[in-house]
């Protein structure tokens, strides 16, 4: 597992009826592969994992694995007991993914015994490479980077972080105590050019469902030291890289792929499309995006807009 570039917290894809679209599923994982991206993360937060059941979160990754052949293909692990984080870590293995992307608890936030044990018992469960995922924002739950370190040196298949704390000060200090030993990836796509500045070398990206190419180039001027390309096209991508920062970022991100052809904004409930004031803004920033869209060769998306 080679924890490294641009991953897309890839999105999941529903027909008229709700139902898994797994036909544009396989066409949108290629079409961003083919624009860059080194790995696609699956069932995570923007991937409406809650709103699966277990046979659906199976049908996925057996999809997208067979799809991106020779890709890396990880498996967001997040559930409300720490058996079924097992038994779907155990189920992301067999069924051939790369890696795992491992989550606090659902709904409880433990002390740090509970929580480590948790997560433990997750990365022993199977033998394969797993990213530790900290976003006390959404899930309460702050991994320190103390206790990252202890996990580090408990744990060998323990080999990244997610950080979204949406403090970049977190990478200097993860850094700081275990050097490289940990790959550490920006998970708030507006960090992305200061978590590189201070040594992150990955990034979970949202709007890369949307504008691979771009997300891509962005990621690859700033890892390059091309400051003034990577400001530049920083600068116009910061609107739209914002809305993975909101609590509707998934409808956000969603309708943003539709209106560039590549998606549908369907949601499973309790999310709701976006309307009336929220839908209106939205369209606006989209709006004055696309009329300065830098000129970024990308890879043509082989589906219909759905």
């Amino acid at each position: 597992m080679n924890w490294f570039g641009v991953m897309p917290a890839m999105t999941t894809a529903f027909d008229e009826k709700l139902n898994i679209d797994h036909v544009f599923m396989a066409k949108h994982a290629t079409w961003m592969i083919e624009n860059g991206c080194t790995g696609l993360v699956m069932l995570g937060s923007l991937g409406e994992a809650a709103t699966l059941t277990p046979d659906e979160k199976v049908s996925i990754l057996k999809n997208i694995v067979a799809t991106v052949k020779g890709v890396p293909v990880v498996a967001a692990i997040s559930a409300l007991s720490t058996a079924e984080a097992v038994s779907l870590a155990k189920t992301a293995a067999d069924n051939g993914c790369s890696g795992l992307m491992v989550l606090p608890p659902y709904v409880y936030r433990g002390d740090w015994r509970e929580t480590k044990a948790h997560i433990a018992t997750i990365f022993r469960a199977t033998p394969l490479s797993c990213m530790l995922y900290n976003n006390p924002v959404a899930y309460g739950t702050d991994f320190l980077p103390e206790q990252i370190a202890e996990l580090s040196a408990e744990h060998a298949n323990f080999h990244a972080v997610k950080e979204s704390s949406t403090d970049v000060r977190r990478v200097s200090a993860i850094r700081a105590l275990l050097n490289d030993r940990l790959k550490i990836f920006v998970g708030v796509d507006d960090a992305i050019v200061e978590g590189i500045a201070a040594g992150a070398t990955g990034w979970i990206a949202g709007l890369v469902n949307a504008m691979p190419a771009e997300s891509v180039a962005l990621f690859n001027f700033a890892y390059e030291g091309k400051h003034k390309e990577a400001l530049e096209l920083y600068r116009w991508f910061l609107p739209l890289l914002r809305m993975d920062t909101v609590p509707k970022f998934i409808q956000l991100i969603k309708f943003v792929q539709q209106e560039v052809g590549v998606g549908s904004a369907r949601v499973r409930a309790p999310r709701l499309e976006i309307t009336g004031d929220e839908l209106t803004e939205t369209k606006q920033v989209l709006t004055e995006a696309l009329k300065s869209r830098p000129m970024i060769e990308e890879a043509v998306f082989a589906g219909a807009s759905r």
